[in-house]
């Protein structure tokens, strides 16, 4: 069973577990007499798969920055009462709490109800909210912790298809037997993957979060993030390989 993330407060996930602690950091061998540095022989396939992703991530952090100075402004208007500024907040980002709760619940009222306490809870909570520190991961910390919390207390209940709200438009009827099958075959090899992997992948290739968001999001170190991002990847990589020969 992967180890649930650790908060700070109540928003904590309800069970007794351990947290998991791993590093990313891994000893670099030299050769005898203090030589050239050699770094550990490694499997190329896929490097450039990784630095596309590489270089998607820095993108991203751009946009990140745009997006945490604006939020910014709109926290302290809503500090000093200005209601609307916070319905801002909520409108910039209602969808993307709702898909984030909807991958983990898979139910779309359990989803809307967690979406609606986490921007409750973090209306709260604002003030606990360092200046500086971006706005953005902490509120989806809230919904990921309460989303994991709503997962674990409910009982078990019939998985929905994934509403419009939370999927891309879909194109002709081929095209759509076509994305149905990689969808089915991707959730499946998604669902192998252990728990903090899966939700990693998902916050970072289909939320277009940042390793550095996901880390504060998780309360995990950066370099965490980037080696299950790269564990998970290479795991979906050799699990749909079946479906790229195919296509092929």
């Amino acid at each position: 069973m992967e180890a649930p993330i650790r908060t700070s407060d109540e928003d904590r996930p309800s069970n007794g577990d351990r947290p998991l602690r791993m590093s990313a950091d891994r000893p670099i061998r030299t050769a005898a007499g203090g030589g050239a540095v050699t770094p550990p022989a490694r499997d190329d396939s896929g490097v450039a798969t990784d630095v596309a992703h590489g270089v998607a991530q820095v993108a991203r952090a751009v946009d990140a920055a745009d997006d945490a100075a604006l939020d910014a402004r709109q926290v302290e208007r809503v500090r000093r009462g200005d209601a609307e500024a916070f319905g801002e907040l909520v409108r910039r980002h209602m969808r993307r709490a709702f898909s984030i709760a909807y991958r983990i619940l898979e139910h779309r009222e359990d989803a809307e109800d967690v979406v609606q306490d986490a921007f409750l809870r973090a209306l709260e909570r604002l003030d606990t909210l360092e200046r500086g520190r971006p706005f953005r991961p902490w509120f989806y910390r809230i919904v990921v912790n309460r989303a994991l919390n709503f997962r674990r207390a409910r009982t078990i209940r019939r998985t929905e298809p994934i509403p419009e709200e939370a999927r891309s438009e879909v194109g002709t009827p081929e095209q759509d037997a076509e994305q149905a099958e990689l969808r089915r075959r991707l959730q499946a090899a998604a669902a192998a993957l252990p728990e903090r992997q899966r939700l990693i992948v998902q916050l970072s290739d289909l939320e277009g979060l940042t390793s550095a968001e996901i880390a504060e999001i998780l309360e995990i170190s950066d370099g965490t993030v980037r080696w299950h991002l790269h564990q998970a990847r290479r795991s979906l990589r050799e699990s749909l390989a079946p479906l790229m020969e195919e296509e092929g």
